[in-house]
């Protein structure tokens, strides 16, 4: 079986990201650069970006015009001149940030993300086959490749046709994913995660799981990566999941428009994805991303929202990336119902369906101040087809256990944290 799902991953590749394998080795070759090879790489990649955006993109060719900005830059500091920019300009200027470039493939990217806000954009496919690539070579410090079977923790879907189509998708992937948490589902979901490598997905789901596998006193075996991802692992997840799993949770950070930022190593330390992400900090210590590869979209001085910090002290590993400390921002909470809890991500799955099924993207803010009870705060003027949509939803998820009203708002304040897609207030 493994073999098989190696055979169907290699072919996936050949056709969907064809340099995937080239940009891997590439950077296994880069992997225990020094500093100096690593901070050459990025200048290189940055002025190659820089210069394909002025004379492709409109956005960005108006933008360099204005600030007087040569993109033949000789030093990364060159590129302080500039202003950064924030989702709502992706946004707000998408049409004119794409590039004009004739590329050999592109794929469609749509997210919501965890701030709520909806975008949709072109990844070419050197970037899309960079992160996967990315991705893999930190896999490969836990001895696990993404065709191994593996238990995938990115939401449930009760829509049975919805969840039909998951179930081919996760098979053709060799993962596995649970769609209703009652005590028996769960059991036998954890019965299948004795035949998987590693786990992935929102660090409030896998926590949530790991409570039920030990409250119900279950067995799971051969596990060797736990990995959180788009929201904060609190250190209260760590007890459950390891005595679960048997691995503590690591940590990925990143975002779909900016690509894979940071992975955390065995030894504990957050790396920088440095050959293809440029990170800088403001005076407020709010994280700046560049990401070097992303020519049909480029994202070059980007706010993501998240207050973060950085450290240059050396790894125990042997790699020389920046290490990434502490990132503030990303925090999975319960919604407390009438009679049960639901993950905080049950939410994004909400307006997420929204967006595939009916191609409307919603930007959105969850509240919660009583239990049972939720505020769903909806950027824009009143629109009964919407709430008919949310509605839909809305019953599967939560049936009668939550209740909740909308209110619209007419544009959602920038913050320096990044907006949470739902907050509570419930002590």
């Amino acid at each position: 079986m493994k073999l098989l799902s190696k055979i169907i991953y290699l072919l996936g590749a050949k056709v969907r990201n064809p340099s995937l394998f080239t940009i891997y080795e590439n950077l296994k070759r880069t992997e225990f650069a020094s500093r100096k090879e690593l901070d050459t790489i990025q200048l290189e990649k940055l002025r190659s970006l820089l210069i394909s955006a002025y004379q492709t993109s409109p956005f960005y060719t108006a933008l360099f015009d204005e600030y007087g900005f040569d993109p033949n830059i000789s030093a990364i500091e060159d590129l302080l001149v500039l202003p950064t920019i924030n989702k709502s300009d992706l946004i707000s200027y998408n049409k004119e940030i794409h590039s004009r470039a004739t590329f050999s493939k592109k794929m469609l990217a749509e997210t919501s993300g965890t701030s709520g806000e909806a975008l949709a954009f072109y990844r070419n496919e050197e970037w899309d086959s960079t992160n996967r690539a990315s991705v893999m070579r930190c896999y490969d410090w836990y001895g696990v490749k993404p065709w191994d079977k593996n238990g995938y923790f990115w939401g449930y879907n009760i829509d049975p046709k919805e969840a039909k189509k998951i179930k081919l998708l996760d098979k053709l992937q060799n993962r596995i994913r649970i769609f209703k948490y009652d005590d028996a589902s769960i059991t036998n979901f954890a019965k299948k995660l004795n035949q998987a490598k590693f786990l992935s997905g929102y660090s409030s789901m896998i926590y949530q799981i790991a409570k039920k596998v030990n409250q119900l006193n279950l067995s799971v075996n051969g596990i060797k990566m736990v990995k959180g991802t788009s929201e904060m692992i609190l250190d209260a997840y760590q007890l459950e999941i390891e005595k679960a799993f048997g691995q503590k949770m690591i940590s990925e950070y990143g975002a779909a428009e900016a690509g894979l930022i940071a992975f955390e190593c065995p030894k504990g330390k957050m790396h920088i994805n440095m050959e293809n992400v440029l990170v800088e900090l403001d005076e407020s210590n709010e994280i700046i991303v560049t990401n070097l590869v992303s020519h049909s979209f480029p994202i070059i001085r980007y706010r993501l929202g998240d207050v973060i910090s950085l450290s240059d002290e050396p790894c125990p590993c042997g790699r020389h990336h920046s290490v990434l400390k502490e990132i503030v921002g990303r925090k999975g909470s319960s919604v407390i119902g009438k009679n049960k809890e639901y993950p905080a991500l049950t939410f994004y799955y909400v307006f997420k369906n929204i967006a595939l099924k009916d191609d409307i993207l919603i930007n959105y803010k969850a509240e919660q101040r009583e239990k049972g009870k939720i505020l769903l705060k909806i950027e824009g003027m009143p629109n009964n087809a919407w709430e008919t949509l949310i509605a839909r939803e809305m019953k599967k998820y939560f049936d009668n256990d939550v209740t909740y009203t909308v209110t619209y708002i007419e544009k959602f304040e920038s913050q320096v944290k990044k907006q949470q897609y739902f907050e509570t207030f419930i002590k």
